[in-house]
């Protein structure tokens, strides 16, 4: 994926805040629902839908029906990669 430097500032922004960082870090290891991930999280399921939706609009996330549960994961392997090598130095 070819990103300009606009769609870069976008994509540290969107990750720029603690618990869309977590959430990318979960992802990055596998796909999750909205419950799985406030769970692990441990906060309210309305603020871990706000920051999915900060992070599908952004490009960071996509998303797919399963049945009744919506899973999501990264989009891209850029992303991936980024949230990889800001979990080093944790």
């Amino acid at each position: 994926m070819m990103m300009n430097l606009q769609d870069k500032a976008l994509l540290l922004r969107t990750l720029g805040h603690p618990v869309r960082l977590q959430i990318a870090a979960g992802l990055a290891q596998h796909c999750s629902c909205v419950k799985e991930i406030w769970e692990c999280l441990n906060i309210p399921q309305a603020v871990v839908s706000q920051h999915l939706k900060v992070m599908k609009e952004s490009g960071v996330l996509e998303s797919r029906r399963e049945g009744t549960r919506m899973c999501y994961s990264l989009k891209d392997e850029i992303v991936t990669e980024l949230v990889k090598v800001l979990q080093l130095g944790s």
